[in-house]
C-alpha cells in the first residue's frame, strides 16, 4: 500500500506532520468503503433487478493510489457480485497532485483494471484529467488519449457519446456514456498554466442529444457522465445519471464542501440527488486531487441496486 516514510513525507510537505488532523485526513484518503443505494426510478422495468458497481476518480499514482491498492480495489469490486461495472473516468493522477506523487504508466494500471469481471461487462468513460494529461491531445483538440487506448487494450470499452443495449433476465436496459464535458482547456497556453487558480471555460466532447438518439426502444437508460454538471439537461427518459469528478468535495464539513469543481457548487457535490423526478448519484470517488487528503468524504466504491422499493 503506502510506506510509513511516504506518509510522513506527505504530512511534512503539507505542513500537517505535527497534528492529529493531518494524520487523520491522509489516513481517511486511503480507506475506501462501499456505499450502497437502492432505487426504482420512474419508468423502471418491473421485475428488472440489477446491481451496478461504480468506480470513479482513481487518480492512480504512487504512493497514494498504488498498483497494489488498485489490485485490492479490483478484488473488492469483483466480490460485490455486480451485474455490470461502470468506470467513470479520471484514471490518471492529475497535474496539481504531481508534487506529492509519482505517476504510474497507463499500461501498468490498465492491467489490473482489465481483471474486473461482471456478467454484463465493464464499461468506461474518460474524465477531464485523462484528457488534460497530454499536451498533444490539447493542441490537436481531439483524441485518442493514452488512458482510453490503454483501457481498450485490456478489453474495457470506452464510450464517447455512445449507448449500448444490454439484457438481464430477458429484460433490456441501456448503458450510455457521455463524452467528457471538460476535455479541453481554451488553448495550449492555458494547458501550460494549469497551476493558476483562475476560472476558465472548458470545451467538451460531450453530445447528449446524439448519445440518447441511439436509444431505440423504451427500455430504461443508465447514463455515465464524468462531471455532474450536465444533469439539468438530462431528460426524464434517463432512469439514472451516474457521475464522479467532485470527490464529494474531498474536504466535507457537516455536509458542506468549501470547494467543489462544478458550476453548481454543492448542489451536485455528492450522493443521491432527485430533481423533478430525475435521479443522479454522484460518487465521492477513490483518489485525490490537489492534495492527498480527504476529510468527511472517504473514498468509496458505489453499488446501485435497481428494482427495490420505488423512490420518488
Amino acid at each position: 500500500m503506502i510506506s510509513r516514510r511516504d506518509l510522513l513525507k506527505a504530512l511534512a510537505v503539507l505542513g500537517f506532520s505535527g497534528t492529529a488532523f493531518g494524520g487523520y485526513a491522509v489516513a481517511e484518503s486511503l480507506r475506501q468503503r462501499v456505499t450502497r443505494y437502492a432505487i426504482s426510478p420512474p419508468g423502471w422495468t418491473p421485475g428488472l433487478k440489477l446491481r451496478i458497481a461504480v468506480l470513479a476518480d482513481m487518480h492512480i499514482c504512487e504512493p497514494w493510489m498504488s498498483l497494489e491498492r488498485v489490485e485490492a480495489i479490483v478484488a473488492q469490486t469483483n466480490a460485490l457480485g455486480a451485474d455490470a461495472i461502470l468506470l467513470l473516468g479520471d484514471y490518471v493522477v492529475g497535474h496539481r497532485l504531481g508534487k506529492f506523487s509519482r505517476p504510474v504508466a497507463v499500461q501498468d494500471w490498465a492491467k489490473p483494471l482489465g481483471r474486473l469481471k461482471a456478467p454484463l461487462g465493464v464499461h468506461a468513460v474518460l474524465g477531464n484529467h485523462d484528457w488534460w494529461d497530454e499536451y498533444e491531445v490539447q493542441v490537436r483538440r481531439s483524441g485518442p488519449t493514452r488512458a482510453g487506448l490503454a483501457l481498450e487494450a485490456v478489453g474495457i470499452p470506452v464510450y464517447e457519446n455512445k449507448a449500448v443495449r444490454l439484457v438481464k433476465d430477458g429484460r433490456p436496459f441501456w448503458i450510455a456514456g457521455l463524452g467528457d464535458q471538460w476535455a479541453f482547456w481554451p488553448d495550449a497556453d492555458d494547458y501550460d498554466s494549469m497551476k493558476r487558480r483562475t476560472r476558465v471555460r472548458y470545451t467538451g466532447v460531450d453530445d447528449l442529444p446524439a448519445t440518447l438518439a441511439q436509444v431505440t426502444d423504451d427500455a430504461p437508460v443508465i447514463l455515465m457522465a464524468h462531471e455532474p454538471d450536465v444533469f439539468p439537461e438530462v431528460p426524464k427518459r434517463v432512469a439514472l445519471t451516474l457521475s464522479g469528478h467532485t470527490h464529494g468535495g474531498q474536504l466535507r464539513i457537516f455536509g458542506y464542501s468549501p470547494v467543489v469543481p462544478s458550476l453548481f457548487g454543492n448542489r451536485f457535490a455528492y450522493g443521491h440527488v432527485v430533481e423533478d423526478a430525475r435521479h443522479l448519484i454522484v460518487s465521492g470517488g477513490l483518489g485525490c486531487s490537489a492534495m492527498p487528503v480527504r476529510l468527511g468524504s472517504p473514498p468509496e466504491i458505489v453499488v446501485v441496486e435497481f428494482g427495490g422499493e420505488a423512490v420518488a
